[in-house]
């Protein structure tokens, strides 16, 4: 049995789309027709129908402005007093996204049989994260499932806020380095090789480091496709040793020492920490729970063990910013002293949505800072790659100049 996903029409022209289970097309086809509805069109969740062609690009996903959408006006339909089942059907008729329409299509129809909303989204871990399952399912037991909603759309747009800045941040340093090596393979490619030959000509003995610059250019113009497919593959090798435990330890180890980027880093994992701290427990998360969450939601391995070991001792009966003082290496000092004052007057939630405010305004003036901080260093990178060319070219023309 496989399941379909399908669009289908009634006699009175009402559209249906959904997920049926059935052996083939045709039986699906029977079941609809027994249902007063033709089939319109199929397509087998297991793989493309039978003549289509479709490129998988299944790390592409669901983004995260198409998450917020779909919270957001979930929120106001459950405000308005619309059924969810409703609500969600009609939200997927309006997102462009193929992959999320056939998820929040499943969803609603299993809330249809029975199942309760935050074990559906449970069904599609890959677009809904655990912390966003755990504030859903919090919202429902305590009835407050249209507040809880509202707070994780606030998150997830925070969230969305703070890597925009990240990623505006490395748009500059990205283009230089972009061209940077553009004009160097151009070189290589079309300048290198006429130097080569009138080198040869001339029959001029050339230094070590002119000689490493024409062999590197005559590799590439004849062994090009070669050098395509090591980058390939050093991406592809690169990729999977960063999920090496051990691997990501040195890595981001590495990333909290380098002077530029450390700093930037810490003011970001300790944003991401508060913010979803913050949101977890205004939701009603216990807090070892809200640990253990948050702990899954940061990138950095040393931030995940940080967490993960909090929510060990917070369930032993310590107190969080007790526990956060042994890690003072990752977390500021504010962070420890704000967590301590929440837990004294018991506005914890409160006390870290102002605290995540004011490092995600720390990360947003680190950002607008980070391209002239990069900048002399991309200048000094760059003099020194063109001196390195410059001097490795005119040397043996000098030396020519001189025989002369």
């Amino acid at each position: 049995m496989a399941k379909y996903f399908y669009t289908a029409k009634s006699l009175k022209g009402e559209e249906k789309t959904g997920t049926l289970e059935a052996k083939d097309i045709h039986q699906l086809s029977q079941k609809l027709r027994g249902e007063g509805f033709i089939l319109i069109k199929a397509q087998s969740e297991t793989g493309p129908k039978k003549g289509s062609f479709k490129i998988p690009l299944p790390f592409l996903g669901v983004s995260l402005p198409e998450k917020i959408f779909f919270v957001r006006n979930l929120q106001v339909m459950i405000a308005a007093g619309l059924p969810l089942p409703r609500a969600i059907e009609a939200l997927s008729n309006q997102v462009k996204n193929s992959e999320f329409k056939k998820a929040l299509i499943d969803i609603k129809d299993e809330i249809t049989k029975g199942k309760n909303l935050s074990d559906s989204l449970g069904s599609h871990p890959e677009i809904f994260s655990e912390l966003f399952q755990a504030m859903v399912k919090v919202g429902e037991e305590s009835g407050t499932l249209e507040d809880v909603l509202k707070t994780l759309s606030f998150q997830m747009e925070k969230e969305h806020s703070l890597k925009s800045q990240l990623k505006g941040a490395m748009i500059y340093p990205a283009v230089i380095i972009t061209a940077m090596i553009g004009v160097g393979v151009l070189m290589l490619i079309m300048v290198i090789p006429k130097l080569a030959a009138t080198f040869d000509e001339l029959n001029i003995e050339l230094p070590m480091a002119t000689q490493v610059i024409i062999g590197f250019a005559d590799f590439l113009a004849h062994q090009w496709k070669l050098v395509i497919i090591f980058l390939l593959f050093l991406i592809v090798v690169l990729s999977q040793a960063l999920k090496i435990k051990e691997v990501k330890k040195i890595v981001d180890k590495l990333v909290l020492k380098i002077p530029i980027i450390s700093p930037l880093v810490k003011k970001t994992s300790a944003a991401y920490t508060v913010r979803t701290l913050s949101s977890l427990i205004a939701a009603g998360t216990p807090l070892p729970r809200t640990l253990e969450i948050t702990s899954k939601t940061l990138g950095n391995f040393y931030y995940k063990e940080a967490m993960g070991e909090a929510a060990k001792k917070v369930r032993k009966g310590e107190k969080l910013s007790e526990v956060l003082s042994s890690y003072k290496s990752i977390y500021p000092p504010i962070v420890i002293q704000m967590i301590a004052v929440g837990e004294e007057t018991g506005e914890t939630s409160g006390i870290l949505a102002k605290l995540a405010d004011f490092f995600e305004e720390e990360v947003s003036i680190a950002t607008k800072n980070l391209a002239s901080v990069i900048e002399p260093v991309l200048m000094i990178i760059i003099g020194t790659v063109i001196g390195f060319f410059a001097v490795s070219m005119i040397q043996p023309m000098y030396s020519m100049l001189g025989a002369i």
